[in-house]
């Protein structure tokens, strides 16, 4: 079933379906969901794991629902909707199946081979010359065609990369692995570089500043950081370096970056003039370019989030940001509880989604990520990990042994006093 779930990973990242049209024509995708949902209906190692977040991702998809179907743009958005729930279908398969830390290894493991494969496939197709001319530069995109825009896919990129950090810390795949992590990283760098993407520059350098700052060589790291930084930039194209020295001075690009820039407060002060239109339930989810006849998309979370959605969606999300909140604190209480896990992983799963959760928002404010995948993925490997926590800490406790002590009683006199046990012993009564 685990090799099952990380199939429909690389169906749903790389799309091949996209690249080939013939596969598409087949509708080879909803095919390889079909032959899943058998496989995990006769799976016998099916479990549920009970959490809080189930309930808040519950709630929110019943928003998404009841606000797709008060939106006067409900046709239109329909093809969206029924993309999201096929990320719900995926999660409660995901929760129900992995339920140790060896599946919870294998889903991580098979995740990064995924966006490594597609990174790879895309960095060839662009050497290849497959690109777009945007904003007055070549930008390279991902292979498909939902998430492949610039912006999307240097986003999904930055989003991974906190799963390759727990990957690293836990030592997951022993040398070899280091290797293929410190490749990926890199094939990662480049790639969110040439996409033009400045929303994914930043989050890169968020990203890698959390991770330098959080290891304990971090002044070496970031010294690093400092020396090998010009140096890539230098080598980018010149258009490229234009680009992205726009982020700081947004004159020395074209009148559309600048134009672009705007767009992204001009995104939540539309989302809250929708609010105050259709305060409760918004425009309906997806409902952004057909209701406010914009060219793009709203570019921003909160704006997207509460135009989209309104109050009842702003609620729902709401309370699935407090279920993130809520596990991650319980595992960091478990880990100081038990500081000797550390490095354990389930523990760096935690704390990797914990800063991919932060990322999302961070780049929130530049994109429109409410119904991206990593929410609901990244959500079902906080879970897994919390419940191979709490299993690891009750196999623990199960492992303590009662050491019983039966003494005979010489000349019928008890030889030692109950009372001067070592602590965790027990007292037996034996007869003589």
């Amino acid at each position: 079933m685990h090799w099952l779930l990380i199939g429909y990973m690389f169906l749903f990242i790389d799309r091949p379906f996209e690249v080939w049209s013939w596969l598409g024509d087949l509708h080879f995708e909803r095919m390889y969901m079909i032959v899943t949902l058998i496989a995990w209906l006769f799976s016998p190692n099916k479990k549920w794991l009970p959490n809080v977040q189930h309930w808040c991702y519950a709630a929110f998809a019943i928003a998404v629902l009841v606000c797709w179907i008060a939106s006067p743009w409900m046709e239109k958005t329909q093809p969206k909707i029924e993309d999201w729930f096929k990320i719900v279908v995926f999660y409660g398969l995901l929760v129900t199946s992995v339920h140790n830390e060896r599946g919870l290894k294998r889903m991580v493991a098979g995740f990064l081979a995924v966006m490594g494969l597609y990174i790879a496939h895309s960095l060839k197709e662009y050497l290849g010359g497959r690109h777009v001319y945007r904003m007055g530069i070549a930008r390279m995109i991902g292979v498909d065609t939902t998430l492949g825009d610039p912006n999307s896919f240097g986003a999904s990129i930055v989003f991974s990369l906190p799963m390759v950090a727990v990957a690293w810390k836990s030592g997951l795949g022993g040398r070899w692995g280091k290797f293929a992590l410190a490749g990926l990283t890199a094939m990662a760098a480049v790639s969110i570089l040439l996409t033009g993407s400045r929303s994914s520059l930043l989050g890169l350098f968020v990203w890698s500043a959390t991770a330098m700052l959080m290891h304990r060589k971090r002044f070496l790291w970031l010294t690093l950081a400092c020396l090998v930084a010009p140096m890539a930039y230098v080598a980018l194209p010149g258009e490229l370096q234009n680009r992205f020295e726009t982020i700081i001075n947004p004159d020395v690009g074209p009148e559309s970056a600048k134009v672009s820039g705007e767009g992204r407060l001009e995104g939540l002060e539309t989302g809250f003039r929708l609010l105050g239109k259709y305060p409760l339930t918004g425009i309906g989810p997806g409902a952004w370019i057909p209701a406010t006849g914009s060219e793009v998309e709203s570019h921003n979370l909160v704006g997207q989030l509460v135009g989209e959605m309104g109050l009842l969606g702003a609620g729902a999300f709401s309370l699935v940001l407090l279920a993130f909140a809520w596990n991650i604190g319980k595992v960091r209480a478990i880990q100081t509880e038990r500081p000797e896990w550390k490095s354990d992983f389930a523990v760096q799963v935690a704390s990797g989604t914990a800063i991919a959760v932060g990322l999302l928002l961070f780049m929130g404010l530049f994109g429109h990520n409410l119904f991206r995948f990593t929410w609901l993925w990244y959500g079902g490997f906080l879970i897994i990990a919390r419940h191979v926590l709490a299993q690891k800490m009750e196999s623990e406790a199960d492992e303590v042994e009662v050491i019983a002590m039966t003494v005979p009683y010489p000349d019928g006199e008890e030889p030692m006093d109950r009372e001067a046990l070592p602590s965790g012993w027990t007292w037996h009564e034996a007869g003589r």
